[in-house]
């Protein structure tokens, strides 16, 4: 058997398949020709099932019949089958693109015309919150700036493959946390997940509430309160979504960039140092870097006392002064 060069977290959906149909044809790839009976072997499957696959997969113009054996299917190369499905999807893409472009003028033409309350959605409940969270940036194409309180209501940043998927995309990710959520349980963990894969993360001691605006051109206002079902505005009324991005813009400007995950530089500094350093930088208590760190607070007054002897500084002042000079932070 010949080992497969695509990797099978490669999705074919987008084209049209069912996963089902994709599972058949990268078996009958695999396998070059196959009977039902074979493939039902390789997948498993009662052969009534593989047998309809192979009719679906030849009614797709992934395989076709082998000679004269009315049972024996062939796969289709696919640089020839899944490129003519491709060239049809972008096709199809391009019209949509289109249409959304449209309905976009559209839409501002006549905004002029709605009353201001019709430029700010009100939605309700927790499931309809997560949803426009997840709409706003998988259909980010250029920024997403936010800010984070704590607690979290309706979707953990654990939880957020939207933002994963629109960092890849290269969305530009510009994070404010407040203090408590750096603190808190695997807040440190997720801050340096964030930062390792690109986003830019800056801390401050207390932010209003919770935001999140993509492009510039809509934001997400969570709303909640006690015995209240969870809920958000959706801003696209210009006074108020250029004050919410003024507002970012200023907090940005004031709060501590975090820096973690770099470990080149200094031989005499270690990576432990750099996350230690970076957690002051951002305001956090020697109490509080050791219980993110894992350390005793006395391991990390000896570190900061070490990085002191180091740098040649005699106060922390200093060396909050000389750390960036030596490319610590």
């Amino acid at each position: 058997m010949i080992e497969s060069d695509v990797p099978d977290d490669v999705d074919l959906n987008i084209l049209g398949l069912e996963p089902a149909e994709e599972r058949a044809y990268r078996a009958l790839v695999d396998l070059a020709a196959a009977s039902p009976a074979v493939l039902a072997d390789r997948l498993r499957l009662p052969a009534t099932d593989a047998r309809s696959l192979l009719r679906r997969l030849e009614s797709l113009g992934l395989a076709s019949r082998s000679g004269g054996d009315q049972e024996r299917h062939v796969a289709a190369a696919p640089d020839l089958a899944l490129r003519a499905m491709l060239v049809a999807r972008r096709d199809e893409l391009r019209r949509s693109e289109l249409a959304i472009n449209e309905l976009t003028e559209l839409y501002r033409r006549t905004a002029g015309s709605r009353a201001p309350g019709d430029l700010i959605e009100v939605v309700i409940g927790s499931d309809a919150t997560r949803q426009r969270f997840e709409q706003l940036q998988l259909g980010a194409e250029r920024e997403v700036m936010a800010f984070v309180t704590a607690p979290t209501v309706v979707q953990s940043a654990e939880d957020n493959p939207a933002e994963d998927a629109a960092v890849r995309r290269g969305v530009r990710y510009r994070v404010i946390l407040e203090r408590d959520v750096l603190d808190g349980p695997g807040g440190l963990v997720q801050a340096e997940q964030a930062t390792r894969q690109g986003e830019e993360v800056a801390v401050i001691d207390t932010l209003p509430m919770k935001m999140i605006v993509a492009d510039r051109s809509v934001a997400l206002v969570p709303l909640s309160s006690p015995g209240e079902e969870p809920g958000a505005l959706v801003v696209h009324a210009r006074g108020l979504l250029d004050g919410l991005i003024r507002l970012f813009e200023w907090t940005w400007d004031r709060a501590a960039k975090l820096h973690l995950g770099a470990e080149e530089g200094d031989e005499d500094i270690t990576a432990m140092d750099r996350k230690i350093l970076a957690l002051l930088f951002a305001g956090l208590t020697d109490e509080a870097v050791a219980k993110q760190l894992q350390l005793s607070p006395r391991t990390v007054q000896r570190r900061v006392r070490h990085l002191m002897d180091l740098s040649g500084a005699t106060t922390r002042l200093q060396l909050g002064r000389y750390a960036p000079e030596r490319g610590w932070v």
